[in-house]
C-alpha cells in the first residue's frame, strides 16, 4: 500500500517548505522531492543535512537573502525557476519554514502561473509555530489566548513595513509572533509600548529555533534591549510577546541545559498567575 501520492514530473516546479531547521521536521513530500529534484534553488539558513539528501547529480543553487547583504532579487529567482522548468527539469524551490508564510512563495507561484509552468505547493512547519513548540511556548493556551498575530519586521525591500497596524495589534493581539525582529527589537518594543502595551509584559527571543544551537532569552518589553547586551543572541530570531511566554521555563523540553536565561524569574511570574 502506497502511503501517499508522489509524482514529481519533469518540467514542473515544486515550492517546498523545509521547516525552520531541524531535519526531522521535513514532511514526507519534502523529503521525497529533495531526493528526486534535478535542480534545487535553496534559501539561506537551510540545514546542510537537508541538502545532503539530494542525489549527486542534482545542481544546488543558492538564492538566499540575508539581512543587509547583497543577494539575488526576486524577479531573477522567478526567471530561473521558469527557465529551468522549460529545460524539462524537475525544479525544486526549497525554502526554510513554509513557502506561503513570509517566504515569497506567493510571488513565485503567480510568476509560474502566468508563464504556464505546472507547479505544486508543499507546506512546511513555520518557525512561528514550530519554533515556539521547541521553546516550550504553546501557540495557544486556553488560559491565555484564542488568537495569534504574525508580523514581519521587514517589508518587501527590507524597509520597516508601513502596513503594520501597531495601534490595533497592541490593543487586541493576545500573542504576537514577530519574524526577523532581532535587529529591530527596539523599534518593535517602543511601538508596542507607545500604543499602550504593558512595559512589563514578557517577551521571548528565540534564536536559531529548532536547531542544536537554539537559545532563548526571556525578558520584558522594557528590559529586553539591556538583557540582549548581556547575552549572545544571534539571528535568525523570533520575538514572542504575550503571557504564553511564561510557560517556556516550565515546558522547555529541548536543550533545557543551556538554552534558556532568566528561568527563575519566569517561573515565579507563572506561579503568581496561578493558572495550574
Amino acid at each position: 500500500m502506497q502511503l501517499f501520492d508522489f509524482k514529481f514530473n519533469k518540467g514542473t516546479v515544486w515550492l517546498v517548505g523545509a521547516g525552520p531547521g531541524d531535519p526531522g521536521l521535513l514532511t514526507l513530500l519534502a523529503y521525497e522531492s529533495i531526493k528526486k529534484a534535478d535542480v534545487i534553488f535553496y534559501d539561506a539558513l537551510l540545514n546542510d543535512a537537508i541538502l545532503s539528501l539530494a542525489k549527486p547529480s542534482t545542481e544546488l543553487v543558492f538564492v538566499g537573502k540575508r539581512g543587509k547583504k547583497k543577494s539575488i532579487n526576486q524577479l531573477e529567482i522567478n526567471k530561473l525557476l521558469i527557465n529551468e522548468a522549460k529545460k524539462n527539469k524537475r525544479v525544486l524551490r526549497l525554502k526554510g519554514g513554509d513557502p506561503f508564510i513570509f517566504g515569497r512563495g506567493g510571488e513565485e507561484a503567480l510568476s509560474l502561473k502566468l508563464s504556464k509552468i505546472p507547479y505544486k505547493i508543499v507546506p512546511g512547519a513555520t518557525a512561528g509555530i514550530a519554533g515556539l513548540a521547541y521553546a516550550g511556548i504553546p501557540a495557544t493556551h486556553r488560559d491565555f489566548n484564542t488568537s495569534i498575530t504574525f508580523i514581519s519586521a521587514y517589508g518587501a525591500g527590507g524597509e520597516k513595513p508601513e502596513t503594520v497596524d501597531w495601534n490595533s495589534f497592541s490593543k487586541t493581539s493576545q500573542l504576537i509572533v514577530i519574524y526577523m525582529g532581532l535587529e529591530r527589537i527596539n523599534w518593535v518594543c517602543s511601538e508596542l509600548i507607545k500604543r499602550g502595551r504593558d512595559i512589563n509584559e514578557n517577551i521571548a527571543i528565540i534564536s536559531n529555533a529548532t536547531k542544536q544551537n537554539q537559545k532563548i532569552l526571556i525578558s520584558t518589553l522594557k528590559k529586553c534591549s539591556k538583557d540582549l547586551d548581556k547575552n549572545e543572541i544571534d539571528s535568525p530570531a523570533l520575538l514572542v510577546i504575550g503571557k504564553n511566554v511564561l510557560l517556556s521555563p516550565i515546558l522547555n523540553w529541548y536543550r533545557s541545559d543551556k538554552s534558556i536565561n532568566f528561568l527563575k524569574e519566569s517561573e515565579k511570574k507563572y506561579e503568581q498567575h496561578n493558572f495550574i
